[in-house]
């Protein structure tokens, strides 16, 4: 009762108390609902609350079912929760809907699958599509095939097929025989600057690329037309909403089509109303890149009011796993195969300190949040320099600069990181025991990976931390996934085996980082990440509260309807029990 006095005191509702306002005629300023969602459990700030009451977008109150029923005029649409819980909308601050709708229409290889069962589906792939076109698709892990793969065993399943099959992380890529003649890669073939051809003890490509030399076959690769990238991104906002996300940042525009193309698309859907959610997209740079450099100094005429264009994207090293891609500060634990090299021992740096410096102090100057792909520890020291010259040339400009995965980070840069004003960004939905994650056990042993991904560290040092879940990398963009396993660090539902337990955290603290923390990360704290009046009403109704099950259920929450601004963008079907999507 005192959270709805408070309330509409905040309003200029005229009232001494909720019974005096339900007993007396309104006062004619009274502000009246659009919408009232009563019955349920609402999380505010506060607390708890039984209901809620929204008026253009924005929430007007909350409070009991009788106190915010009284608010209610002749036009109010009223919703009975039948005591459903009320949450702020969920945000990803680092996904790749694009992709994840086109690899829809792909070749889809379920994670941990084995070499036999992954050339089943590849040879099924390959019997669908038309003589001589490419077979594209993924995901692959070298442990669940029982080591790094070959290029004739992929040949052995796509005929006269090109095909090139991406690994989880999305860094490394297997590429058939044909591929490689396609794309001219040889024995005299030299690896490309930021990239590895892996060869054979007979100098001989394996098939197996690394990083930058992706590009070498990816380049001949038919790229979607801009019809199928509507309609992938199309279907992946719609599996979104029916998560509960209603803001996200798309990490890589550009990675697929091309930074214009794909900005179209964006455009287009905006326009055409199908943009629910809020969206910032990060350009992806990197140094001579002229098309992303084009794409940067257009970038506002494809701002709406959905779409903040105002982001680059800047990846500075690769994945701790079988490849040695992702920059260390101390050698891997094991070795890569046939190579004795100084990125085999401590992995790829992509971008020297000092052009990586200006860069980052030039696009803070014109406005734009940097976010960096940065796995190893090393390539998040660099991130995390170039951000302190940033400020060091243009004081706290009010970008809010992230370093994206943090897989390792050292305890001083941890450290640091609040005074030169970082975000950390971290990826939970990997942290269950996985193939991708036993590779990266292999690759740094046991040793660091008590420490991996330590966001228990970075929360005690004050550090604004920010969650990604790095889809369509992970199978899902089911956020509850990453709640879950922020708190237990096992597979979804409980495990034996853990991976990173040291750095677990509290429900509430993974709760903040998918709403209060990433609004703040958006610049819209003020508007999205809490439910009191005054905010945004992004606000989703769930099956189950998620603060009264057991950790271990978090998974299996269910999404039954998403507001944005007020507006219901999504319902699920039909009433259904828990279970997993």
């Amino acid at each position: 009762m005192r959270t709805l006095c408070r309330s509409l005191s905040a309003l200029l509702v005229v009232a001494a108390s909720a019974s005096a306002l339900r007993a007396a005629p309104a006062p004619e300023h009274v502000i009246v609902p659009d919408l009232i969602l009563t019955g349920g459990h609402v999380k505010t700030t506060d607390g708890w609350a039984e209901a809620l009451a929204v008026r253009r977008g924005m929430v007007l109150a909350v409070g009991t079912v009788a106190g915010i029923g009284a608010l209610r005029g002749a036009a109010t649409r009223v919703i009975d929760l039948h005591g459903d819980t009320v949450l702020p909308g969920l945000h990803d601050a680092h996904v790749h809907p694009i992709d994840g709708g086109i690899s829809e229409l792909r070749c889809k290889i379920a994670q941990g699958s084995t070499l036999s069962a992954t050339q089943e589906s590849v040879r099924a792939c390959a019997g669908r599509t038309p003589s001589a076109e490419w077979v594209i698709g993924g995901q692959w892990d070298a442990p669940a095939l029982g080591g790094i793969p070959d290029r004739r065993a992929l040949d052995a399943a796509t005929g006269n097929h090109p095909a090139l099959i991406d690994d989880t992380s999305g860094h490394s890529a297997w590429a058939n025989s044909r591929a490689l003649a396609i794309a001219g890669i040889t024995k005299a073939t030299a690896d490309p600057a930021g990239g590895i051809i892996e060869r054979d003890a007979a100098g001989e490509p394996t098939g197996i690329l690394r990083e930058a030399a992706v590009d070498l076959v990816r380049r001949h690769v038919p790229v979607a037309s801009e019809a199928t990238l509507r309609k992938a991104l199309g279907w992946s906002l719609h599996e979104m909403l029916s998560f509960g996300i209603t803001s996200y940042t798309e990490a890589a525009v550009g990675f697929i089509a091309g930074p214009e193309r794909e900005l179209r698309t964006y455009a287009a859907l905006a326009d055409a109303r199908q943009m629910k959610q809020r969206a910032t997209l990060c350009i992806t740079w990197a140094p001579g890149d002229v098309a992303a450099e084009r794409a940067i100094a257009t970038r506002n005429l494809y701002a709406r009011p959905t779409i903040a264009p105002d982001c680059v994207k800047i990846f500075l090293d690769g994945v701790p796993t079988d490849g040695h891609t992702a920059a260390m500060l101390e050698p891997y634990a094991d070795a890569v195969a046939g190579r004795d090299d100084d990125a085999g021992r401590k992995g790829l740096l992509l971008i020297r300190q000092s052009v990586l410096d200006a860069a980052v102090t030039r696009f803070d100057a014109m406005g734009l949040t940097v976010k960096f792909h940065a796995a190893g520890d090393a390539a998040v020291r660099a991130g995390l320099d170039a951000i302190a010259a940033a400020r060091k040339a243009n004081g706290f400009t009010g970008q809010m600069h992230n370093v994206g995965h943090c897989t390792f980070v050292a305890p001083a840069d941890i450290a640091r990181a609040r005074a030169i004003g970082a975000t950390f960004e971290v990826s939970p939905y990997l942290w269950g025991p996985s193939p991708i994650n036993d590779a990266i056990t292999a690759a740094v042993g046991e040793e660091r990976i008590r420490r991996v991904w330590p966001v228990r560290e970075m929360l005690a040092a004050g550090a604004l931390v920010i969650p990604g879940s790095d889809w369509s990398v992970v199978p899902s963009v089911n956020p509850w996934i990453g709640i879950e396993t922020l708190v237990t660090r096992e597979a979804p539902g409980g495990s034996a085996r853990s991976f990173g337990k040291d750095e677990a955290i509290s429900l509430k603290d993974a709760m903040d980082l998918f709403t209060a923390n990433a609004a703040r990360q958006a610049r819209r704290g003020h508007l999205e990440g809490r439910i009191e009046p005054g905010m945004l009403a992004d606000v989703i109704v769930v099956d189950q509260n998620p603060y009264d099950v057991p950790a271990r259920r978090l998974h299996d929450t269910r999404v039954r309807m998403t507001f944005i601004g007020g507006e219901k963008v999504y319902e699920a079907p039909a009433r259904q029990g828990n279970g997993a999507r």
